[in-house]
Formats: structure tokens, C-alpha cells, sequence
């Protein structure tokens, strides 16, 4: 009898002991594929991109510069050549152009001309770039709504190539482009602005305590 009960209980061990395994197998599986997307969309191939764009800038030689992809929506903090930050982002739902009033993102080297909003709450709505003393309501859905709202932060961004985002008529700085957060997250990673750079307000609100005035900021 007592070999009987010693035989059950060794073999309900062995069973409890193979699904333990199994379970932490399972674990360990999920762990290692939920790290590989995430290091595939932290260290996206900037310089695949770069070079499928053919730019002829050697971007390692920047200490520091943000580079924004249209194509994948996508903006990254480069620090000596390396992806320092990367987000997802929203540009203009009318695409990329340069001309006034065209609502469209323009293309080319910009720098940083000015921070607003420091010290502002997550979601606080500036107009005329000053604070409306509102906060907005912050819509995480795939929802449009009518009203292109700038929120917690802005960059300010001047054009520095004459012709092409500087000057009469094309001159991004005149048209008020702005890197800046939005009420409407459900949108971003997709074309969806007036022709600004919408980010999530976590990260705008981070990107502006990164960077410096003055910061390149190069559209392709």
C-alpha cells in the first residue's frame, strides 16, 4: 500500500513538474517575442531609410538632430549617430508641400526656433501659442475630430533652406510649423495634421526637455 501511494505521488510530482516547465517555457517564449518587437520598433533601420531617401548628409557627424521620416511617420532623436529616441508621429493628412496655405508638412532642414509651453500640464491647449488655461480632452479612439488642437508643447520650426522652406510664400516659420502634441493620439502614426508634427503628449513633452534651441530638425 505505502509503495502504491509513494508510486501515485512521485508520478502526480513528475505531471505537476512537466506543466510547471511547460508554463514557464510558455513565459519565457512570450518574453523573448514581446522583447523582439519592441526592439524592432525602438531601433528602426535609420540608416536604411537615409539611404533609401538617397541623402547625402553623413548624419553621424551630428552631435545631435532630429530627423523625421514621412513615410513611416516616424521621428527620431539622433545622438553622434546613434537612435537616442524614437517616436511615432503624425504629419499633414494633405501631404508634404511647402506653399502657404497648402496645410501640407514642408520638407527640408529646419532648426528650432522656439520652446513654448514649459512647465504646462499634459493636454494644456495653447492658441496663438499662449495657454488657454484648458485642458484637453485626449482621445486615444481613431476618431477626427474637427478641430486641429495644439497641446502640452510646442517646437517652433524654421525653415533654413532658402527656396525651399524659407522665403515669401514657403517660409515654414510664417506658416507656423510646429512639432507638438495633440488631442487626438488615436490618429498619430498616420498622416493626420494641418501640416505640423503631432506627437503623443508624453512625448512631446519629453522630446522638449531633450532638445536644445536651435535643434536641426530635417522632414524627408
Amino acid at each position: 500500500m505505502s509503495d502504491n501511494i509513494l508510486y501515485n505521488y512521485k508520478k502526480k510530482t513528475n505531471v505537476t513538474f512537466s506543466i510547471f516547465k511547460d508554463l514557464l517555457l510558455t513565459i519565457f517564449c512570450i518574453i523573448i517575442l514581446s522583447s523582439c518587437v519592441s526592439m524592432s520598433q525602438i531601433n528602426p533601420d535609420l540608416e536604411g531609410i537615409i539611404n533609401k531617401k538617397d541623402l547625402s548628409f553623413k548624419f553621424r557627424e551630428y552631435n545631435s538632430f532630429i530627423f523625421v521620416d514621412v513615410d513611416s511617420q516616424a521621428l527620431f532623436l539622433l545622438k553622434k549617430g546613434t537612435v537616442h529616441k524614437y517616436y511615432k508621429i503624425s504629419t499633414s493628412v494633405y501631404g508634404t508641400g511647402n506653399k502657404e496655405n497648402s496645410l501640407m508638412t514642408p520638407l527640408g532642414i529646419h532648426k528650432v526656433s522656439e520652446k513654448i509651453g514649459d512647465n504646462l500640464p499634459l493636454g494644456a491647449i495653447l492658441k496663438g501659442r499662449v495657454w488657454t488655461g484648458g485642458i484637453a480632452n485626449i482621445i486615444t479612439k481613431y476618431i477626427d475630430t474637427d478641430e486641429d488642437l495644439v497641446t502640452s508643447r510646442i517646437l517652433w520650426l524654421e525653415g533654413t533652406e532658402e527656396g525651399l522652406n524659407k522665403g515669401p510664400g514657403i517660409d515654414s516659420k510664417s506658416r507656423y510649423i510646429y512639432i507638438h502634441g495633440t488631442a487626438e493620439e488615436g490618429l498619430i502614426g498616420q498622416p493626420a495634421s494641418d501640416g505640423c508634427i503631432r506627437m503623443y503628449n508624453d512625448d512631446v513633452i519629453e522630446l522638449f526637455s531633450l532638445v536644445p534651441l536651435d535643434t536641426e530638425v530635417w522632414i524627408y
